[in-house]
């Protein structure tokens, strides 16, 4: 059985131009993808969350690992993809690291999607 479809008014004719302005490049569409790919794992959300909570904004790996119920190196290992995708920065203190949320990263990838 076939449905026969209404014709739209001609006036509508011109509603699906072309989009030119606030397209995001190439680089910066890959760039992006980058972050969103790192935040597309519950626990990166949930360890950026603890160390943006902190009093100083920053966490030692050693006080994320019991709040997520996970090894060190596994915690490691996700803090890792936090910072090569831009999401979060690390500095050596002796035989700990410390973490802090690149805040401005994450404001980056929001204003890719408005356009």
């Amino acid at each position: 059985m076939s449905t026969t479809l209404p014709l739209l008014p001609e006036a509508l004719d011109g509603c699906c131009g072309t989009v030119i302005s606030g397209v995001i490049s190439a680089e910066d569409a890959e760039r992006t993808a980058k972050t969103f790919k790192a935040l597309g794992d519950p626990t990166r959300i949930r360890l950026l969350s603890l160390i943006a909570a902190s009093p100083d904004g920053e966490a030692c790996v050693c006080d994320l690992t019991e709040p997520v119920g996970l090894s060190q190196p596994t915690v490691s290992h996700h803090m890792k993809q936090l910072v090569d995708a831009g999401l979060a920065t690390r500095e050596q203190r002796g035989r700990w690291a410390y973490y802090r949320v690149a805040t401005e990263a994450l404001d980056t990838a929001a204003a890719a999607l408005r356009g």
